[in-house]
């Protein structure tokens, strides 16, 4: 099938600007965006919008639900985990069990009051944005004079905030580049299989030649990427964690079937549920996927920060749903892929890191996130509206 540049534009519309919002700040900066430091803080700095956006996106598919207490169990969660290894100074592994254990705890009692008892889901998750960072704040003012507790363990920090096969800046990481190539040649071969199978069965399928340029586009991009976390020290351990959730959620959303009742969910609620799907059980899912995601996220978040205080996850819900709109997640549910989620998170990073190198304002910076939030919204709206 051949796409003309119209709908080459309308499908690329949000990876075009992150492009264009990269270049602006590259210039702006001085080339500093260009660093090989700036790509490592991209992912180090903003993996936490990565990870919880793959959670929410979840959430908002089943009809444009979201979790607006992810935020504050950050905070609950990293004041849970301070206790166990710096108070009690717990086993790493045992501690990160019990972290995870609330969060299956809480995903279970939130996916039963949103499923179940029916509760709408923005109040069932407000009284958790309420009450979770008022709960980790008193764990922590409880256990320390400065309401802070530091440092976590160096083997916790080094699973989530260390170097994989690290060397030092400015020399070039060989397995970096190594991991690159492999990666380019996985997404080769991946594209070029899909597009096969979706030509043999009669769909529609992109030309040989867009399907080699875009390809091509992508190993560059890849391998850019590859080539400046090479010349800072290697590739960052949250790295591996986030490629590994995302691919996990591209294959869920993509090629299972409970995948696939996310989307019926979001798209005719009642219609799913005459044609024998259990739409309670989907939502349950939805929130206790949430909750375990979220927990992942702190993990992220104590790594990187080494301690656990009460501002801990402030305004990460927004993050995670403005990455997701902007991605193409439908505001109303039904629609949105984690690879457009992905360019979301990445446009909303590059916001952050961009703005930050800048010296802009930090309430700015959340007018600028609203307008962004606002226009990818409109957008939205309007080409549904157009394609009516």
């Amino acid at each position: 099938m051949k796409k003309d540049a119209k709908t080459l534009l309308k499908d690329n519309t949000m990876l075009i600007v992150l492009v264009l919002v990269f270049v602006f700040f590259t210039i702006t900066t001085k080339g500093m965006m260009f660093q090989p430091m700036q790509f490592n803080a991209l992912i180090t700095q903003n993996a936490y919008v990565f990870i919880l956006a793959c959670g929410m996106l979840m959430c908002m598919l089943t009809g444009g639900n979201i979790d607006l207490s992810c935020g504050a169990f950050v905070c609950l969660v990293g004041a849970v985990g301070g206790y166990l290894m710096i108070v009690k100074e717990l086993n790493v592994g045992l501690s990160i069990v019990l972290m995870l254990l609330v969060g299956v705890v809480y995903g279970c009692v939130l996916g039963y009051l949103v499923a179940y008892v029916e509760i709408p889901p923005w109040i069932a998750t407000l009284a958790g944005y309420l009450a979770f960072r008022g709960l980790g704040t008193q764990i922590l003012s409880a256990n320390s004079s400065t309401g802070s507790l530091a440092p976590f363990p160096d083997s916790f920090v080094n699973i989530f905030a260390g170097k994989v096969f690290g060397t030092k800046l400015g020399v070039m990481n060989i397995p970096c580049i190594v991991v690159g190539v492999i990666a380019c040649l996985v997404l080769a071969i991946l594209n070029i299989h899909s597009r096969n199978a979706r030509a043999r069965k009669g769909y529609d399928a992109d030309s040989i030649a867009w399907t080699l340029g875009k390809t091509v586009l992508l190993a560059a991009v890849i391998m850019l990427f590859a080539y400046k976390l090479a010349m800072s020290g290697g590739i960052p351990a949250v790295l591996i964690w986030v490629a590994v959730i995302v691919l996990l959620y591209s294959f869920i959303t993509g090629k299972t079937t409970i995948g696939r009742h996310f989307y019926v969910v979001g798209g005719n609620r009642e219609a799913a549920r005459l044609s024998g799907i259990d739409t309670r059980r989907v939502m349950f899912l939805a929130y206790l996927n949430m909750a375990v995601i979220t927990v992942i996220t702190s993990f992220a978040v104590l790594g990187k920060m080494k301690a656990a205080n009460s501002t801990l996850g402030t305004n990460y819900e927004m993050d995670a749903i403005s990455a997701c709109v902007v991605g193409g997640v439908s505001a109303y549910g039904g629609a949105g892929t984690v690879p457009g989620m992905l360019v979301g998170a990445l446009l909303i990073g590059v916001i952050n890191l961009g703005m930050s190198l800048m010296g802009v304002d930090a309430n700015f910076q959340k007018v600028v996130k609203g307008i962004v939030l606002l226009g990818a919204v409109a957008f939205d709206i309007i080409s549904k509206q157009k394609s009516k």
